[in-house]
């Protein structure tokens, strides 16, 4: 998918916002910025962090706007905060995927400022941009809070749609092998769940129980599942006098389900 599969709705309201935000450019060169960032969130890699995950979080900014203070910032920054990604450079899975917020950040404060939007106003996108590194908005700070729920939402997703979304992260990391996914998602999913709430806005706390029960029910399931890996594992390496072998057990997707014989493949940062 490229700009021109993009919802055609899509580059106008980004040149929207830009304009709500103050940009002085011609409407050619916002509509040029536009699909640069659509081109960017279709790039190769992205099964999860992609166009579908970028409009599922303007639609959400749109659902809680009535909380916000600038509106059209927040929906800038949903369209920076992962515009910089690279799956191949996951070096950690559990303290960062491949949507670099850092590297986001400084291209949303570069195309704005060439946009001519106000640079108090850059200066607030590159902020709630950086926000999202930690996912810990300050409650007081409505459009930074609104921004972090908006990106959490998808944790609130009926079950069917959570289950494709764990699918769609496992396969934007395959490169980092099974045992290494569940014990890094273990501990997300964990540190998820210890927070006192998920979603920091007032509308956004109806999301809460079910991102809860999807939370739980997968933390349930990659528990199972990774005894099972770590179990098979040590009669391996029992039955080999002690040397390990090499993908024993299987495999087993983000959803828990265990797959057999696929241990040669590398397989997985939660939509968080």
């Amino acid at each position: 998918m490229g700009v021109y599969d993009a919802p055609q709705w899509l580059l106008s309201a980004f040149v929207r916002s830009a304009k709500g935000a103050g940009a002085t450019a011609p409407e050619d060169a916002l509509r040029a910025v536009g699909s640069d960032l659509v081109e960017r969130w279709t790039g190769p890699g992205r099964t999860y962090h992609n166009l579908r995950h970028l409009t599922d979080v303007l639609a959400r900014v749109d659902e809680l706007a009535e909380e916000t203070h600038e509106p059209d910032l927040v929906r800038l920054a949903a369209w920076y905060h992962g515009a910089v990604f690279d799956g191949r450079q996951v070096a950690a899975y559990a303290n960062r995927g491949g949507e670099d917020e850092v590297a986001s950040a400084r291209l949303a404060r570069e195309q704005l400022t060439d946009l001519g939007v106000p640079a108090e106003r850059v200066e607030r996108v590159h902020q709630m941009v950086i926000a999202l590194v930690r996912h810990a908005a300050d409650p007081t700070d409505f459009d930074c809070a609104v921004l972090c729920d908006a990106d959490l939402a998808m944790l609130a997703a009926e079950p069917q749609r959570y289950k494709a979304y764990l699918h769609d992260v496992r396969e934007e990391y395959a490169d980092i092998p099974m045992p290494d996914y569940l014990r890094a998602r273990v501990k997300i999913v964990r540190k998820l769940l210890k927070r006192p709430s998920l979603f920091v806005s007032p509308l956004g706390a109806a999301w809460e129980e079910p991102a809860r029960q999807n939370l739980g029910a997968e933390l349930h399931k990659l528990e199972k599942v990774l005894a099972e890996l770590e179990a098979a594992d040590g009669s391996a390496d029992t039955s080999a006098g002690g040397v390990p072998a090499t993908g024993a057990g299987g495999t087993a997707d983000a959803t828990g389900t265990l797959r057999p014989g696929a241990g040669e493949r590398h397989p997985v940062r939660p939509g968080a």
